[in-house]
């Protein structure tokens, strides 16, 4: 317990929490009629019906709890439950009703995640539906604001800690265990800064720092991530330079790449390792007043099984994903069952360092033998053109067109939904791409290519302007055109 008090921590907690939720429900509503509607990409109710006649009612709600079974999964069903969440997100900033409006946002959130496939389920994404459950304890329960709040207690405080405990020591853990030999030399961030999946400006003059800066930078990273997270349960001045260096290597992520709320989720875990005397001393804007602390023996009980439950099931999941240990069969039987919720999970981003970046371009022509480039809004594309900010947007299916160059045609069956839709000229499809991009009438054939994309160095950007270098490799999948209304192979030459 701390002497400093923890109130003002819980205040901007969850008001962080709650922005991170409004964050996620805003970048999702735009996208949801292009992913997942009837015409989408990977159309949810397509999804829950295939469910319902493979698994049956029960079973199916069971293993795919989603409250789109009750209200189906239409594109304006699905908006909703974004302005639902965005609603539920809004209140908790405000503080009201606080409890009530984070079980919304979560029970919002995992409703389209377990629709979303490949398009939501990102790390982050299950990360903030674990953050939304260890937060449940900390979050007070009245309805509107009051004057006087009460100190929280400080082992809920100490649970969210827990979370990013885990969060930070599993991701160097994962990168350890891979085996993976630039982790293991210290030279992976010489080509992280221009493989990640969506990297900015700032990620371009990053990647033209010293070899022995870059290893360097890697063994501050692993440091961080492997040792400074067991500060977090130290005395209070130790506990802070950890929150502070956890901080800072968030802020170096988020300033070098597009990983939509993610470092801001993180960033407002790390509030939880601060206590008020830090916030007084910050002069934020001043909370409500705390008065007397009342706790009750049922509710000290009902914390202490949720706390040990939920500690025991995280750190068997942290075990099993690093050694090959298996967790006992009671164990085994409870992450089962927790499983379908998506709320405790094990984490690592980047266990194993891409040393190369295919780009998959998509081209369109209606001869067969000149083609034009459509530009997706947020992935590179021409030389020149300096790297692209999305976040706090998080653009779903440029983040897993990076995925889908590391796998195969026949591996992202929802790219060849997207060719498609460019050859049925569906106007939903103009969404991905930018403005102007698109020709005015549909092309008769389309095509994936594969680039080998680089960044250049400075003194070819100081002397022509460009950003990138890049070298055609082939095609990804096969040209393709439309017969008779389906989607077939088209006999023209391949890139």
């Amino acid at each position: 317990m701390t002497a400093h008090g923890l109130a003002r921590v819980r205040w901007w907690y969850l008001r962080g929490l709650g922005l991170v939720f409004c964050l996620a429900f805003a970048s999702a509503l735009p996208q949801v009629p292009e992913l997942f509607g009837p015409q989408g990409l990977s159309p949810a109710a397509a999804w829950l019906d295939w469910a319902r006649e493979s698994l049956g009612s029960v079973e199916g709600v069971a293993r795919l709890p989603t409250l789109l079974w009750l209200t189906g999964a239409s594109t304006g069903a699905m908006r909703g439950m974004c302005i639902a969440g965005l609603l539920c997100g809004g209140l908790l900033v405000l503080n009201v009703a606080p409890r009530y409006a984070l079980v919304g946002a979560w029970a919002a959130y995992l409703s389209l995640t377990v629709v979303g496939g490949e398009f939501l389920s990102f790390q982050w994404d299950v990360l903030l539906l674990e953050t939304a459950l260890v937060s449940l304890p900390l979050t007070p329960g009245h309805l509107w604001p009051p004057r006087v709040a009460t100190e929280p207690r400080w082992e809920a405080v100490l649970l969210v800690r827990f979370l990013l405990f885990r969060l930070m020591v599993m991701s160097g853990l994962v990168k350890l265990a891979s085996g993976d030999p630039t982790w293991r030399d210290f030279t992976a961030l010489e080509y992280h800064y221009w493989t990640q999946p969506l990297p900015d400006a700032l990620a371009y003059f990053a990647h033209q720092l010293p070899a022995a800066l870059q290893r360097a930078s890697a063994v501050a990273m692993f440091s961080i991530e492997l040792l400074v997270p067991f500060l977090l349960f130290g005395p209070r001045r130790v506990r802070l330079v950890a929150a502070t260096l956890l901080a800072l290597l968030q802020v170096g992520i988020l300033a070098t790449g597009s990983y939509g709320f993610f470092n801001v989720l993180t960033l407002v875990l790390c509030i939880a390792a601060l206590d008020d005397g830090v916030l007084r001393r910050l002069r934020l804007p001043r909370t409500e007043d705390v008065g007397p602390v009342r706790r009750s023996l049922v509710g000290t009980v009902a914390f202490t099984v949720f706390a040990v439950v939920y500690a025991v099931l995280g750190l068997s999941q942290d075990v099993g994903r690093v050694t090959p240990w298996s967790p006992p069969r009671l164990v085994a039987t409870a992450l089962d069952a927790v499983e379908p919720f998506r709320s405790i999970n094990t984490y690592g981003l980047f266990a194993v360092m891409t040393t190369k970046r295919e780009e998959i371009l998509i081209e369109g022509s209606d001869d067969g033998k000149t083609w034009h480039e459509y530009l997706l809004r947020w992935r590179p594309g021409p030389v020149d053109e300096r790297p692209r900010v999305a976040t706090p947007h998080m653009p779903r299916l440029d983040w897993q067109m990076w995925f889908a160059s590391l796998s195969t045609c026949r591996d992202n069956p929802w790219l060849l939904r997207l060719q498609d839709a460019l050859l049925r000229d569906e106007p939903l499809v103009s969404e991905f791409f930018r403005d102007g991009t698109l020709p005015d009438t549909p092309p008769r054939f389309v095509r994936t290519v594969r680039y080998d994309y680089r960044f250049t160095d400075l003194a070819t950007l100081r002397a022509t302007g460009a950003w990138w270098t890049r070298r055609e490799l082939g095609p990804y999948c096969p040209p393709l055109m439309l017969e008779n209304g389906q989607l077939q192979r088209a006999d023209v030459p391949s890139p």
